[in-house]
């Protein structure tokens, strides 16, 4: 399924932008991070990672992707880097270099969550 024929362009509102990415319409603030990470699905970051230049999500991303996903939901923040290299079990520099953007602006942005400036990261 080509996840990104169905993303099209921002439509901006003051610092937000509304697109319409895996078939529903998706509110991200002015440096593309969602606003609510309950709309976040497996398709949307497939989209995401399209748009960063990702053709493919390697089991490795999505391992990372759901670490950091999971976490934020059940502790309400991102885990801290020591957190992320025990659980994913890779050193910062390989977890950096699977996304255009590191962790904090490519990681977390597939993964749903909210700006790292937003949520004093």
């Amino acid at each position: 399924m080509d996840h990104q024929a169905e993303a099209t362009g921002p439509v901006r509102n003051g610092t937000r932008q509304v697109r319409s990415i895996a078939g529903q319409e998706i509110v991200f603030d002015a440096e593309g991070f969602m606003l609510d990470p309950s709309q976040w699905t497996e398709e949307v970051a497939h989209d995401l990672a399209s748009e960063s230049g990702i053709t493919l999500l390697e089991s490795t991303h999505w391992r990372v992707i759901r670490f950091i996903r999971d976490y934020y939901l059940q502790n309400g923040r991102v885990p801290l880097h020591r957190e992320l290299k025990k659980g994913i079990g890779m050193s910062l520099l390989e977890i950096e270099s699977l996304f255009s953007g590191g962790i904090r602006h490519g990681a977390r942005r597939l993964a749903g969550l909210p700006n790292p400036r937003s949520c004093g990261m």
